[in-house]
């Protein structure tokens, strides 16, 4: 079968779906990753044709899209901050907005001219892109990352591997973990950074279906009656495990930025600042500990 002929199918079966562009950007992201032909190769010889056991993997991502599984999950793999992850449906798709988490941080701590390790602590780190692309950019830097999901931490230790990196990673539950049996028991940090679930219930509206029908719900939602239960968590957690004048910094949901300034500054936090997206989204908060 010649590409274009194939091309041809997914957008009879998809453009209505995702709209032409991005099937175009899909198809063409699986056929270099599948078959090595990128849209470059099929300007140029408009015959280039693949094999019946080649089409069987397109095939089968064409399903997968009428079905609304992510493109990331198909492939098993983004970028992110500018680097490679692989993910699956133990982990949630880096987004556009928590990259610009990791450059808030990032830019409060410019390349360092002392040999003193900026020590970073990612709670909820998942796929592990938040520690990964810090401790990539925060040079020098200890990290470590905490997540309750055996799982996600796999994917997480081997993104470390894959981007030459070494993080820390740890298994708990930030909002059953004491003092006594913390693994953090006498540790500080620099920087504590998260990114935690935020996502009211009532908010599933507003979320597109490929979203709800695959992304873990353990990373995404929290109850409407309690949508800050894990920064109260991290925030606690923070006031012990900073270093005097250390950092704390959240992605959060926009609709509850004011709520996130009085949380930061009931616990003590000095200079809390509330930050915007690219959209002009109230996305992000940081504070530093008094």
């Amino acid at each position: 079968m010649l590409v274009k002929d194939l091309k041809q199918i997914f957008h009879k079966e998809l453009d209505a779906i995702y709209g032409k562009d991005e099937v175009f950007s899909f198809f063409f992201m699986l056929t270099e990753q599948y078959c090595n032909i990128s849209r470059l190769d099929v300007a140029l010889d408009t015959k280039i044709s693949i094999t019946k056991e080649e089409q069987e993997p397109l095939f089968k991502a064409l399903e997968s899209l009428k079905q609304n599984t992510p493109i990331q999950y198909i492939l098993g793999e983004t970028e992110f901050y500018g680097l490679p992850f692989k993910v699956n449906a133990n982990t949630l798709i880096p987004r556009p907005e928590t990259e610009e988490l990791v450059q808030l941080v990032v830019d409060a701590y410019p390349k360092q001219n002392s040999k003193a390790k900026v020590s970073i602590l990612d709670i909820g780190t998942g796929s592990g892109c938040i520690a990964i692309s810090l401790a990539k950019n925060i040079v020098p830097s200890s990290v470590s990352a905490l997540d309750v999901s055996a799982k996600a931490l796999e994917q997480a230790r081997q993104n470390a591997v894959l981007n030459n990196v070494e993080v820390d990673f740890v298994a708990g539950d930030i909002l059953t973990m004491t003092e006594g049996d913390s693994a953090f028991k006498n540790i500080t940090f620099d920087v504590i950074v998260s990114n935690p679930p935020y996502v009211r219930n009532l908010e599933k509206l507003e979320m597109q279906a490929n979203v709800l029908e695959n992304e873990p719900h353990l990373a995404l939602f929290v109850a409407d009656d309690n949508p800050l239960l894990f920064y109260k968590a991290i925030t606690g957690f923070a006031v012990q495990h900073l270093k005097q004048n250390g950092q704390l910094f959240f992605e959060i949901n926009e609709y509850l930025g004011p709520e996130m300034i009085q949380l930061l500054e009931d616990n003590g936090f000095k200079d809390v600042q509330l930050k915007q997206d690219f959209f002009g989204k109230d996305r992000m908060v940081k504070g530093t500990k008094g």
